[in-house]
């Protein structure tokens, strides 16, 4: 049994718990590093591009190495998690990262930066769930669980903005290199903190022998499920690729799942899915993250391309967004989280975001940033931040130990799949609204100035069309949520490594095999 739960109700806190809140600071730390990976070596792939030879072709795959291996080994790093234990697998995912960031930077060519973007994906898969997890099981309190999810959850979703902002800072003054660099001493850092601060409570691994077909299944079916949304957005939805790599992936993931409810040690226990919170979390939270990354995407080519911004000053327009999240996350949703059902902060948080990104479906070439973007990326932010940090704490909450490294998992997985499908679906959207409007009205511009107008009118025509679409799946989102997640307040319940009440209504009860 593990302190934690060996602890009475009321009991003061262990040695072994003293430090928790400086252990957060090194997962808040470790997971900003991987937010920020994301997004900062969007903004510096030009350079890289030229500098180390990448044709216009191969250039996706510095992105798609990542995404690859980070989607496809979550669920997989999420089961070593709780194998190795979770302190373990996150000291060895941190220094991992380090070394794979360091063979980024010292690229000679493109295939030693694409394998150095799939190896940093690789100890991502294992470090991102090693992290939520930890915070899972160290806070078990109600009240000290929502400010600890406060706060990781404003870095999950403000840390992709604050990506935008070094990114442009590195490219511009310093070298595309130092947006891997700068990845070295944030895991350094955490790495150490982690080794000396971190006390993971006893008795929470998972020591089942490791479930290898369900391993191999689950990684094959979610590399083709995230490859295929990848391949759509480059060469079409048509593609015969593409299509076989949708039928490879739906046939993989059924199997998978076939085999998940017939061995004795699951990969990823059905438990964990069927509750109809956790299933709810997982499927809202990848809705959402279908919208805000293609707002991420339209907003930077609106800001650079139409309206002239530099990579810098892009990055700091993007700070109200970041703000509204630190306040929803850290200010709304912490005081709030302990007082009301999750649902009745992130239905709201949801509907909040979608108001947001109503505002930039008005979008011009003329318009202008403080009327527009600023307030929209504020309620953007806000809603989402709200809306989140319940999100990541449900997930875990009420699972049993040894399962709170495949839970955490399955949080990142529904994230980084949202993320693939809503860059590829919202870019084909974009473009394809894009060409009818160019086609429509190309004949009537008779000047080549007038003919540029047409083709950014086009552009500004093709964002605010996707954006659309994006505002329904933040509306989609919030109503997912009011039907299926039902849980009362975090206090009535009990929590991971709480070791009471673990088959209440967040957790299904284990079915012998």
């Amino acid at each position: 049994m593990s302190e934690t739960a060996s602890k009475a109700p009321g009991a003061p806190a262990t040695s072994g718990d003293a430090n928790r809140w400086k252990a957060l600071i090194f997962i808040a730390l470790a997971q900003l590093m991987v937010v920020l990976d994301a997004t900062i070596v969007n903004i510096a792939l030009p350079s890289a591009q030229t500098d180390l030879g990448i044709s216009d072709g191969n250039r996706q795959w510095v992105v798609t190495a990542y995404a690859l291996a980070f989607g496809g080994l979550l669920l997989f790093g999420g089961r070593i998690a709780d194998l190795w234990g979770r302190k373990n697998a996150f000291v060895v995912g941190l220094i991992g990262f380090a070394a794979a960031s360091a063979l980024g930077g010292a690229a000679t060519n493109e295939a030693m930066m694409f394998g150095a973007r799939a190896l940093q994906g690789v100890f991502g898969a294992l470090l991102a769930p090693a992290a939520l997890s930890l915070l899972a099981v160290m806070f078990t309190d109600a009240k000290e669980r929502a400010k600890a999810f406060g706060i990781y959850g404003a870095i999950a979703g403000g840390g992709g903005a604050v990506g935008f902002i070094l990114g442009g800072v590195l490219t511009e003054y310093m070298d595309w290199r130092w947006t891997f660099f700068v990845n070295i001493p944030f895991a350094i850092v955490a790495a150490l903190g982690a080794y000396f601060v971190i006390r993971e409570p006893e008795g929470g691994r998972n020591r089942n022998p490791l479930d290898i077909p369900g391993v191999l299944l689950s990684t094959l079916g979610l590399v083709a499920l995230v490859y295929g949304f990848t391949r759509a957005e480059s060469n079409g939805w048509g593609d015969s690729v593409t299509v076989g790599m949708f039928v490879a992936s739906a046939v993989l993931l059924i199997a998978f799942v076939i085999t998940e409810a017939k061995v004795k040690a699951p990969l990823l226990p059905l438990r964990v899915v069927t509750d109809r919170n956790r299933g709810g979390i997982y499927l809202s939270l990848g809705i959402a993250i279908i919208a805000m990354f293609g707002t991420f995407l339209f907003l930077t080519y609106y800001l650079q391309i139409v309206k002239g911004f530099s990579p810098i000053k892009t990055g700091f327009a993007f700070m109200p967004m970041i703000v509204g999240m630190m306040v929803g996350s850290t200010q709304i949703g912490t005081r709030l989280m302990t007082r009301l059902p999750a649902r009745m902060l992130m239905g709201p948080g949801f509907l909040v975001a979608a108001v947001g990104m109503l505002l930039m479906t008005q979008l011009e070439i003329g318009s202008s940033y403080a009327s527009i973007i600023l307030p929209a990326m504020l309620l953007l932010g806000l809603g989402m931040g709200t809306a989140f940090m319940p999100a990541m704490s449900l997930a875990t909450l009420g699972v049993e130990p040894r399962d709170a490294g495949v839970a955490s998992a399955m949080v990142n997985t529904s994230q980084q799949v949202g993320g693939a499908i809503g860059t590829a679906l919202l870019n084909t959207i974009a473009a394809s609204a894009t060409t009818s409007y160019i086609k429509d009205h190309i004949g009537s511009a008779s000047s080549k100035s007038q003919q540029q107008l047409v083709a950014l009118e086009g552009q500004v025509h093709g964002y605010t069309n996707a954006i659309w679409f994006a505002v329904g799946m933040l509306a989609l989102a919030a109503v997912i949520v009011v039907v299926l997640v039902n849980a009362g307040k975090p206090e009535d319940h009990a929590v991971a490594g709480s070791g009471e009440g673990v088959e209440d209504e967040f957790q299904v009860p284990v079915v012998a095999h």
